[in-house]
């Protein structure tokens, strides 16, 4: 941000709800962007005065320009600049000079393009800060308000857009263009709709914020690209949330993992871009959405209806096919079928034909008219065990597919609870879809978008009561003594700990760890062995050696001092023979724990979240079956518990299938110290504890191996 958040806000304000504004780089050639911006602003009915700055045109629409924007006599409170970006600097200082606070740089040309576009924009980003000025942009199609106290449309988008309440950002312009058409098509209005390019100055998060405290916005929806700012962006997602309860749903791209071959420990390899950008989401209260239709789908469902109290459903239809596909669907997705009440049950019995199916999902018969729809969405809704009703209609010969549209729009508004619907077919249910869709009514296609919109609502109504918590701050740590093995790696340029030293890091911070030792020679490991008391378990320590078992660089269970000197030759040639070229630092020696459940955590820092800790099965088959939890650190108890429990193998520490019970109290503790420790050594790149060994309820569990990679 150029400015203090309160001045961006300020400045947000006038981009949004100007008085006066001037189009800097104006012309009337039509179809170019300097054009379209004007005209586009003059033909919605802009509430305040233009201003057309252009060094060569006299008038554009019988409005007279301004050659220059220090030529005009009053104020102008946003400025549109569509300048080629080779000269938008030069502009941009005259907006400055002449006391504009609020920009919206269109031009393309910038970071971009890479090399001299870069450049650009720091320039640009310098001669904002410089006059306390904000901009959205550059490289972006502009900025839409459809409030009729502003009625701006400052884009070169082809058609202002309906009014309504759904707020939409985007990184993309040419996706901007795409969504505006599909709404209109399916009369979606947005209250606020803006295209923030390479966010320069403004970013997605200012924008957040200032929708926060719209009046017109109910449910923001954001395209992101990249994710400059992960720790800001989870922060206003969650008072966002918190204070308004607004939802946000996001669609990022980029779901690859590109990049995962080069990683260094399973925690590298396995928290790949993606799963930490779902982590992230999910702990901001961030809705996550896989396509533009998803995302629509979902933020109809939320705009034009209440939310839901419950998961209870009924299903209303005309056809039995449709409605067993949709209790299919709604199960899938964690949602109940309602179970009526004797009244209602009743009533259908009286109402409806005895061929009917007057259980849930109701089937209305084929030959359904808008009365029999009627009684069976009215009574429906009224019931008390009732939390929402899907209404799936298939057009028949006799169904008068308009009159039902109108009755069910009728019943809906006569109730607080959510009506969603899903007229099937496409030429003849067109003008019932039309109806409905004019009337909010929420629209799906498929059952599977119905029920997925139903149960993310009432996933938001759950995150909406649910308390904030905050991450516990262990006092038994030593942090002195972790900084000081940190301190001294580094200045020796070592990439890994070795495992000695990465275990004293842990034990710093109140891991369980069993004695162990570094040694370098066959005697002094016999000698250590029989200190630390059979068994004993050794393990080969390289920098080269990423997975030990992969290089027969492990023997569990030695109890001798005769299997030790075996252990020890037998390290030594393995790796001689797997990996040649790996430089052996030594052979840790450790006492063997307990047998127990093989859990692993890890630590993975990532460029935009900052730390990543996981959770899950471990052992050496965890890249297989890769049953692992990410959350970005700092972890609370309850988040530490929900990766626990996540985890598809929950059931063998909890107990499943007559299984013990395993410690997972320290597991959680465990989890808790392990973020911690992420967040005040920012030195560490990636850390693995693999496996940790846990050990039946309240016998603690114990570290049987961890790298630590700077």
């Amino acid at each position: 941000m150029a400015n203090s958040a309160a001045l961006q806000q300020k400045n947000l304000e006038k981009i949004f709800y100007p008085e006066s504004l001037a189009v800097v780089g104006a012309n009337k050639v039509r179809g170019t962007v300097p054009a379209d911006i004007i005209f586009s602003i003059l033909k919605t009915d802009f509430q305040g005065i233009v201003y057309p700055v252009s060094p060569r045109e006299r008038f554009i629409s019988g409005i007279k320009c301004h050659k220059y924007i220090a030529d005009i006599v009053d104020p102008v409170d946003l400025a549109i600049l569509v300048f080629p970006s080779s000269v938008c600097h030069l502009a941009l200082e005259q907006c400055g000079e002449k006391g504009i606070k609020s920009v919206i740089i269109i031009s393309a040309g910038f970071k971009e393009i890479g090399g001299i576009g870069l450049e650009r924009e720091k320039q640009i980003k310098e001669i904002a800060d410089k006059y306390d000025m904000s901009f959205i942009g550059p490289n972006c199609l502009g900025v839409i308000n459809t409030d009729p106290r502003a009625l701006l449309n400052a884009s070169f988008a082809r058609k202002m857009p309906e009014e309504g309440s759904i707020a939409f950002l985007s990184q993309s312009g040419a996706l901007c263009t795409a969504v505006l058409d599909y709404a209109q098509a399916k009369h979606i209005g947005f209250s606020k709709f803006v295209s923030f390019g390479n966010k320069a100055d403004i970013s997605e998060i200012d924008l957040l914020y200032y929708l926060r405290d719209d009046p017109k916005t109910k449910v923001i929806l954001v395209y992101l690209e990249e994710i400059s700012d992960g720790p800001g962006l989870m922060k206003a997602a969650r008072e966002i949330i918190s204070e308004s309860a607004k939802p946000i749903l996001a669609l990022k791209s980029g779901r690859t993992m590109e990049g995962a071959s080069a990683a260094a420990s399973h925690t590298g390899s396995l928290a790949g871009s993606d799963e930490i950008v779902d982590a992230a989401f999910e702990q901001a209260g961030i809705i996550r959405c896989d396509n533009i239709e998803e995302m629509f789908n979902i933020a109809i469902a939320m705009t034009y209806q209440s939310l839901p109290a419950n998961n209870r459903v009924a299903i209303i239809t005309n056809a039995g096919g449709p409605g067993v596909l949709t209790t299919d669907a709604a199960i899938h997705e964690g949602l109940q079928l309602a179970r009526f009440s004797e009244e209602t049950t009743d009533i259908f019995k009286k109402s409806l034909p005895k061929t009917a199916n007057i259980k849930n999902p109701v089937d209305v018969i084929g030959d359904a008219r808008a009365d029999r729809y009627h009684v069976a969405v009215a009574n429906a809704m009224k019931d008390e065990n009732v939390d929402g009703v899907f209404v799936i209609l298939t057009p028949q010969s006799m169904t008068d597919i308009e009159k039902i549209a109108e009755e069910i729009c009728m019943v809906s508004g006569h109730y607080d609870k959510p009506l969603y619907a899903s007229f099937m077919g496409e030429a003849d249910v067109a003008a019932g879809i039309d109806i409905l869709q004019r009337h909010k009514i929420p629209h799906y296609i498929l059952p599977e978008s119905m029920s997925k919109s139903f149960a993310r609502a009432y996933q938001f109504k759950q995150r909406i009561g649910s308390e904030m918590t905050k991450a516990v701050k262990f006092d038994d740590v030593d942090r002195e003594k972790v900084q000081s093995i940190l301190k001294t790696a580094r200045k020796n340029k070592r990439k890994y700990l070795p495992e000695g030293e990465a275990v004293e890091v842990l034990k710093a911070y109140g891991f369980p760890i069993p004695p162990g030792v570094m040694v370098k020679s066959e005697e002094e490991a016999v000698k250590m062995a029989e200190k630390i008391g059979f068994p004993v378990v050794m393990k080969v320590v390289s920098d080269e050696i990423v997975h030990k078992f992969d290089v027969k660089g492990v023997v569990l269970n030695i109890r001798s001092a005769k299997q030790t000197r075996e252990a020890y030759l037998s390290i030594h040639k393995n790796v001689t023979e797997k990996m040649p070229e790996a430089t052996v630092t030594g052979i840790y020696v450790a006492k063997m724990v307990p047998a127990g459940e093989e859990v692993i955590l890890g630590v993975k820092r990532d460029p935009s979240f900052g730390p990543v800790i996981m959770f899950g099965l471990g052992g050496i088959f965890v890249e297989i079956f890769r049953d692992v939890n990410f959350r970005v650190a700092p972890v609370d108890q309850q988040t530490a518990e929900e990766m626990i429990i996540n985890t598809k193998s929950s059931g063998m520490l909890t107990g499943a299938r007559s299984r013990t019970p395993r410690d997972i109290a320290t597991i959680r503790t465990c989890i808790q110290r392990l973020s911690q420790l992420a967040v005040e050594c920012p030195q560490i790149k990636e850390l693995d504890i693999n496996p940790m060994i846990v050990l039946d309820e309240n016998q603690g569990c114990f570290v049987a191996d961890a790298k630590i990679m700077l």
